[in-house]
């Protein structure tokens, strides 16, 4: 076969950082169905993402450590790995929270959850256009940030209307438990948010 014709080899680091971008999309679409209707299966399906994702980054950090050569700087690709890693991470502990405070879904969670869905989507279609299409994965990266500020949004508002409730000492541990639920995933889109920034990091250096 002539060698214009020979597919090329994916690089080993695209190819984990994009396993773990596409675990956390699963990863949300889980958090997003739990949302819908709370249930322990959905908790456990989080779970076995969440520790197969932690494998595949395992498995990237010690390719790392042992490749002189890597596609773009070994910073970039072990910062993105983290955020990546960090944003299913608080996935899955919203869930976990969740079933130990006994806290029910509220339409607030539910919006947040659907836009953090959509910048997990963003993240992985970025890194997807990391190799041969450089730009077009910064433009989901600029995505993914617009989604991460809609998250904050939601977040503030969503505090806001907690506080106005309180009238008794129960009203205040309720309000505890779901601030506690909401700053995770306030943190979920931080770490999206540092995905995003990463990818746009890595298509300045290598554009």
């Amino acid at each position: 076969m002539s060698p214009w014709f020979r597919r090329r080899r994916p690089n080993p680091f695209l190819a984990r950082l994009l396993r773990q971008a596409e675990l956390t999309v699963q990863g949300f679409e889980l958090l997003d169905r739990y949302m819908q209707q709370p249930n322990p299966e959905s908790a456990r399906q989080l779970k076995l993402i969440e520790e197969e994702a932690d494998e595949v980054r395992r498995l990237l950090i010690d390719e790392l450590n042992r490749s002189f050569v890597t596609p773009f700087d070994r910073e970039d690709i072990f910062a993105l790995s983290l955020a990546i890693d960090d944003m299913l991470d608080y996935a899955y502990t919203t869930v976990d929270e969740m079933e130990i405070f006994q806290v029910e879904p509220t339409p607030a969670m539910r919006r947040m959850v659907d836009l953090l869905r959509s910048a997990a989507t963003e993240i992985w279609r970025g890194v997807q256009r990391l190799d041969g299409h450089p730009r077009v994965a910064n433009e989901h990266a600029v995505r993914a940030k617009a989604l991460e500020n809609q998250v904050e949004k939601e977040y503030r508002k969503a505090l806001a209307e907690i506080f106005e409730s309180v009238q008794t000492v129960e009203d205040v541990v309720r309000i505890l438990k779901y601030r506690e639920i909401y700053r995770h995933l306030s943190n979920a889109a931080d770490r999206g948010d540092q995905a995003a920034n990463v990818i746009g990091d890595i298509v300045v250096k290598w554009i």
